[in-house]
């Protein structure tokens, strides 16, 4: 038996009555929470690991739901152009450039990247090489629900995703049975429709039947641009939300990214059949895709959770930056200085992201029982402190330098910035060389903003 006390913190559990432990402990037995508040150190065995955290903060690990790992090496080629030039002139040239090597140092590169904003487990929209992405999380100890890309129709797309429905729905089965609850049951795989334009009725409707049918979940962009709802009713009738609901998809193992651009009436569609939201707000600014009604929606009691995207979109995958803007932003779209607080952005990242990816009974809050899955953040530096009060602190004035140290499963996996389940330095060099690689292959020109003058 592995024992882990941390003890003297700040511990911000996130549980129904939403309770603060001021310098409590919490005591982790292999890969759960065996006991939380005050913890005599006499009961603990001989080896147990004891962390005097006084002066710092214990989180639940972060929840992102909406990552693309295999964008990660892409970061910088699709900066400042519109949605449809991002995806089919840079990111699609860009992923189906591709092999497993690629698809495995970028996956890596993501979780780490993670790892370091506090990030214990996310949910992934889909990619081409599933199985690179199983052995990046598996090695680097995260938590994950991940799916592949599936498109069966649309414009634009490479020769080698042009696939059937049957095709696309065969090996999301092949995958489910091979990975799911695999490393230590940190690994779910989940099915995914990558958005309207490219999945046709008969994808859509056996992707519902099987998820069903497996009791997991569906991934999909939904509502992501005005011209999405536009084509939706030019070739449907009806928008996106509301040619899902007629074709009997909505459903709470349905996470809805984006969602953008979703009327009233949407919204409480959402809400009757408990579809799951990701927000999704520094992509979606800066892919110029509109502002999402996130306070809408939570005043509904709609579950509306936290994403980054993908690098190419974002370009961080940084949730303490996420939580920032997902504040900001809808106080100024909504004039109302009390629209989304700081408690209910922690919320989204933590017990509401935990709902998201169908695991609330395991993780997104700190309680007896559940996995131990946490942060320890370090308020100690100029621009996180006077602290008057924490919560606004950690959404308004801390960035992921905060974090000193992420466990997933029990497992440290940061400890004081230091990444423990792999060498940074190397990972570093592996990025530098691939990522240009994969540019030069996908035949992608970037503009030089400047002038260069090269020196010899």
């Amino acid at each position: 038996m592995k024992q882990i006390l941390l003890k003297n913190a700040y511990i911000v559990s996130m549980n129904t009555r939403r309770e603060i432990y001021n310098n409590g402990s919490i005591l982790i037995e292999n890969d759960k929470i065996k006991a939380i508040g005050k913890i005599e150190e006499k009961s603990l065995s001989v080896n147990a690991e004891i962390i005097d955290l006084k002066g710092k903060i214990i989180l639940p690990g972060f929840i992102n739901t909406h990552v693309h790992l295999s964008q990660q090496l892409g970061r910088g080629i699709a900066d400042d152009v519109d949605l449809l030039t991002w995806l089919r002139e840079r990111v699609w040239p860009y992923e189906s450039s591709f092999d497993y090597e690629s698809s495995l140092i970028s996956s890596t590169a993501c979780c780490v990247e993670m790892i370091k904003s506090g990030i214990t487990t996310f949910l992934e929209s889909g990619g081409q090489y599933v199985e690179a992405m199983v052995e990046a999380v598996s090695k680097t100890g995260l938590r994950a629900s991940l799916s592949k890309s599936v498109m069966d129709v649309g414009e634009g797309l490479p020769k080698s995703w042009i696939k059937t429905a049957d095709e696309e729905i065969e090996k999301q089965i092949e995958l489910y049975n091979k990975f799911n609850n695999t490393s230590e049951g940190r690994v779910k795989i989940w099915f995914a429709l990558r958005t309207i334009f490219n999945n046709s009725d008969n994808l859509i409707l056996k992707t519902k039947q099987i998820a069903d049918e497996l009791n997991t979940g569906i991934h999909m962009h939904i509502a992501e641009i005005a011209a999405e709802n536009e084509y939706v009713k030019s070739n449907k009738g009806n928008s996106t939300v509301e040619h899902l609901h007629n074709l009997g998809v909505l459903g709470p193992n349905l996470l809805a990214v984006h969602t953008v651009w979703l009327t009233d009436k949407e919204i409480d569609l959402f809400k009757l059949y408990d579809v799951k939201v990701s927000h999704n707000p520094a992509a979606a600014m800066k892919v110029v895709l509109g502002f999402a009604r996130i306070p809408e929606m939570l005043e509904k009691g709609l579950s509306v959770s936290i994403g980054t995207d993908g690098a190419p979109s974002n370009n961080r995958m940084d949730m303490m930056r996420e939580m920032y803007l997902t504040s900001l932003i809808h106080k100024g779209r909504t004039l109302n200085p009390k629209a989304v607080p700081a408690e209910q952005v922690l919320e989204m990242a933590t017990v509401n992201g935990a709902r998201c990816a169908m695991l609330e009974n395991e993780i997104g809050s700190l309680e007896v029982g559940k996995k131990a899955d946490l942060i320890v953040l370090n308020q100690n530096t100029l621009h996180s402190l006077p602290l008057h009060d924490p919560i606004a602190n950690i959404v308004y004035t801390m960035t992921s330098e905060n974090v000193e140290s992420t466990m997933c499963n029990g497992k440290w996996l940061m400890k004081n910035r230091e990444i423990l389940v792999l060498n940074e330095a190397e990972l570093i060099e592996k990025v530098k060389i691939k990522a240009e690689e994969i540019r030069v292959k996908a035949k992608i020109e970037l503009p030089n903003r400047f002038p260069i003058i090269n020196i010899i």
